[in-house]
């Protein structure tokens, strides 16, 4: 007879950290969580959340049991894409606390046995840095302006601009300043790009990774890694259809104009030497967007050491198709001699609570315009799957990276109104993607209050009615509760995770189930179909949804100890 699914609140202090998190490769097999810092905790009651808010809420961090915290940016910035767009690298945005105010997080987190990552974004600057302030005042030609990219026009008076380049926030990727010239923003015009093959630019970047790995940071997660290098001899070369690009339809060769150009790893192979004068060395996580077979590269550890697998993310709940992902990503991981990451959600997708409660065939961008009425969503399945999917990645070999409020199973918030939104994806696009602002409503922390316990003065994105009822307190010790899961598995991770190795199940037919084995005598089964499933012989150490008897639910994952 199988014991009943275990769920209670375990509660881990510092006292409870093992020293693994204090070796240097503590990152491999890490569990991370990403704070989007506006939205986490509000200490001063401006409704916009703050350092010395995280820092309040780092020990219910270390009490849900993850490895490290990473920090969406924090750096001075109007907030023309949320943050990604910053006027000084080695600053602290005043309203959301100072260096002081970062230096006792860091030490607070450390303290509770937490390593800290943050943010770097090298791709672009906000217009408002003082480089590009300058480089506006400056002539074409000058010094200023070699930080930047900025080109002549083309037709008659320079009226049009240099490349067909698309921005990813739509709209052509060049602006054009009163003296006529043009300066390339593959984002927002508030994003002007840095130009790389400067020596300025390289070394100010090199100062800013020593500053912030000298005040304690551990490492880096780093935005849009695949666009620093671009081919920029003239003439600057047009690319038609492949302008709004998906990973896959990029060149294998690392041609492209801009996206995953081959130049761009001699940059990181350069930050490699600044992270190894640490001890221990510091750690980085690439965000690029690149076909599988290229993404290795960014991930060895002659440079970063990880690279998110946004393919895991994207991957419908069909056991084939997560089976190839995982494989994948494990070979990738193996390939470069680092380890594997797996993503859920995060700042820049749907919540998956929310994305697997629609129709496999669905068009996530019309059920956002649609304020989430069509279709109609399944909260209650979508949770069911998203707990499953959980469980199945906190069960694989590397690096988990947990969004904030995911562990309370928070649904995007499909409905905010027009005139709330503040994402630009929302204009720049004439009104056509309603943007990311959905997964970044303040938390709930408490059922009742202006904010549900965010802070005392409301939150700067608006927070649903009900939103008090899957707050962290209104969850706290209940068995059922998504937060209660979370921190159960991931003490029983820590307990289970030995090696990096993984082992299928043999005779494993069956399309609708994925099962495999990890070394230390535990595994891992998810049925992620509509029928139940012979459970496997073993003693039931953790299910993402209630199983009674010999059978698996549908859509439930469950660890298992064997005497294999």
């Amino acid at each position: 007879m199988r014991p009943a699914t275990a769920r209670k609140g375990l509660h881990v202090t510092s006292q409870h950290l093992d020293s693994a998190r204090d070796t240097t490769d503590w990152w491999r097999q890490a569990v991370v969580y990403q704070v989007y810092p506006r939205s986490f905790a509000d200490s001063d009651g401006d409704g916009i959340g703050d350092l010395p808010g995280i820092t309040s809420r780092l020990a219910y961090l270390a009490g849900l049991g993850v490895d490290a915290v990473w920090l969406s940016p924090f750096y001075p910035s109007e907030l023309a894409d949320g943050g990604y767009d910053v006027a000084d690298y080695r600053d602290v945005d005043p309203r959301l606390g100072t260096l002081d105010d970062f230096d006792a997080m860091v030490a607070e987190a450390h303290r509770l046995g937490l390593k800290v990552m943050v943010d770097i974004v090298p791709n672009h600057s906000s217009h408002q840095h003082r480089w590009f302030q300058e480089a506006r005042r400056a002539e074409p030609g000058s010094a200023a302006r070699e930080r930047y990219v900025f080109r002549e026009g083309k037709g008659e008076h320079g009226e049009l601009p240099p490349t067909d380049w698309i921005s990813c926030f739509g709209g052509p990727a060049w602006t054009r300043l009163p003296d006529g010239w043009w300066y390339l923003h593959l984002f927002a015009p508030e994003q002007p790009d840095f130009n790389w093959d400067n020596p300025e630019v390289r070394a100010d970047f090199r100062q800013t990774l020593r500053f912030w790995s000298d005040r304690g940071v551990d490492g880096f997660r780093v935005d849009v890694a695949h666009g620093l290098a671009k081919d920029l001899a003239a003439p600057l070369r047009d690319i038609g259809t492949i302008g709004n690009y998906r990973p896959e339809d990029l060149p294998e060769d690392g041609s492209h104009p801009f996206w995953d150009r081959d130049e761009v790893h001699d940059i990181f192979r350069d930050w490699r030497k600044v992270f190894n004068e640490y001890d221990p060395p510091r750690i980085a996580v690439a965000e690029a967007w690149v076909r599988n077979s290229r993404r290795t590269a960014y991930a060895t550890p002659q440079e970063l050491g990880q690279a998110f697998n946004f393919d895991f993310l994207r991957a419908s709940m069909d056991a084939p198709e997560l089976r190839a992902s995982i494989d994948t990503a494990l070979a990738d991981a193996r390939a470069a001699g680092a380890t594997a990451t797996w993503v859920l959600s995060n700042h820049d997708v749907i919540r998956h609570a929310s994305r697997y409660g629609l129709p496999d065939d669905r068009d996530e961008e019309a059920w956002l315009l649609s304020d989430g009425q069509e279709p109609v969503l399944d909260r209650e399945f979508g949770l069911r799957r998203a707990l499953a999917a959980t469980l199945l990645m906190l069960a694989l070999p590397g690096s988990a990276y947990v969004y904030q409020g995911e562990e309370l199973g928070l649904p995007e918030v499909a409905e905010l109104s027009r005139d709330s939104l503040q994402d630009p994806v929302w204009t720049r696009s004439g009104g056509a993607l309603k943007g990311r602002d959905g997964c970044r409503v303040p938390l709930p922390w408490r059922r009742e209050g202006s904010s549900y316990g965010f802070g005392s003065g409301g939150s700067w994105l608006p927070q649903p009615q009900g939103w008090g009822a899957l707050s962290v307190e209104a969850q706290e010790g209940v068995a059922s509760a998504p937060l209660e899961l979370y921190r159960t598995a991931l003490a029983t991770r820590r307990r289970l995770v030995g090696d990096e190795a993984l082992e299928w199940a043999d005779g494993t037919t069956d399309p609708g189930t994925l099962h495999f084995r990890r070394s230390g005598g535990w595994e891992c089964v998810a049925n992620l179909s509509d029928e139940p499933r012979p459970l496997p012989a073993g003693e039931l150490l953790l299910s993402s949804a209630p199983v009674t008897g010999d059978q698996l639910p549908p859509w439930t994952t469950v660890w298992l100890r064997t005497t294999r």
